[in-house]
């Protein structure tokens, strides 16, 4: 394909016969083909003069020009330094941030600029390349966008391999706060093994409760332990750890243990609590682990944002 300007492209002579959306993918190889599609279907492409539509042919000479939203033609996130993100913890190797509720750890195209990724480009663009993908520049772990609290970064490729290694093996712990409704025991283990909810791909279901198929369903294993910090009005401050970290992990388990979080519009949503809380009670306190480098202990905290404070206030229960 021939590249006229960084909006516009030729097919070239050759190509007797293309769909326009694997042409955008090759013009454009940052985006999935779910996001190209999707820029097409916003009349992000025009053929010959013609807005194009995914299922299109193009044949050699065809012209492909670009008139869409700027953010699909960003191969990386944008870099915005305004997000308000506090960084707790930073040494030549690693820094750990404080994700605010309300949003994302990464996005998955330019389409996201309000993320951690996007803050990490404009704050320590060196990170930029480093990563499992380069829309997660560094980010060794990942929080729900309605979780609050610790997120953990390497600087360089060799660390941020290490961290993942123990994320993997379980050791890294890390230890959250969350608000649950009714009287918990004192303390407990949750350990059954989660899945993609075949009804609803947003969500995650424990396996036990899924119904038999042919097909074993992917799962992994999980555990999420908990000790009652406190109890009043019908709720429970529990703290909370866990190792690994599976997506909804913690939301999930509490949820099928019959105390979902106070808040949780996804696992939750059926109880209406009185807090007019705009996220789910949920907040990564702690992190503890092995440095990569050096191999000393690293304990890094974080604070309970104000919002869930004033509810534990307005329960009269203390940290």
């Amino acid at each position: 394909m021939k590249n006229d300007s960084e909006n516009s492209w030729t097919v070239p002579t050759d190509v007797e016969s293309i769909r326009l959306d694997a042409f955008v993918r090759r013009c454009l190889p940052h985006l999935s083909l779910r996001e190209a599609q999707r820029a097409i279907g916003e009349r992000g492409f025009w053929i010959n003069d013609r807005a194009g539509k995914k299922g299109d042919r193009l044949v050699g000479g065809d012209r492909l020009r670009f008139r869409g939203a700027r953010h699909w033609l960003a191969p990386a996130p944008i870099p915005r330094a305004d997000l308000g993100i506090v960084i707790r913890y930073e040494d030549e190797s690693i820094l750990a941030l404080d994700k605010p509720a309300g949003i994302a750890t990464h996005g998955f195209s330019g389409r996201e600029t309000a993320s951690l990724a996007n803050f990490l480009a404009a704050a320590r663009p060196a990170l930029r390349g480093v990563g499992a993908s380069r829309w997660e520049p560094g980010l060794v772990n990942r929080l729900d966008r309605g979780t609050s609290g610790l997120v953990l970064a390497a600087k360089d490729q060799a660390s941020f391999e290490e961290m993942r290694a123990q994320s993997r093996d379980g050791l890294i712990k890390k230890k959250y706060w969350a608000l649950v409704w009714g009287k918990t025991a004192e303390a407990g283990v949750i350990g059954l093994p989660l899945m993609h909810d075949a009804r609803d791909r947003k969500k995650m279901a424990p396996l036990a409760t899924t119904k038999p198929t042919k097909r074993r369903p992917k799962s992994w294993r999980a555990s999420t332990r908990f000790q009652r910090r406190g109890y009043a009005q019908g709720f429970s401050l529990l703290e909370v750890e866990i190792e690994r970290g599976i997506t909804h992990q913690i939301r999930v388990h509490l949820e099928v243990s019959g105390h979902p979080l106070a808040g949780d519009p996804l696992y939750g949503a059926s109880r209406s609590e009185p807090f007019d809380l705009p996220r789910q009670f949920l907040h990564a306190s702690g992190l503890e682990f092995r440095h990569p480098k050096n191999g000393r202990k690293i304990v890094i905290e974080s604070p309970l944002p104000e919002e869930l404070r004033e509810v534990l206030d307005r329960l009269r229960i203390k940290l």
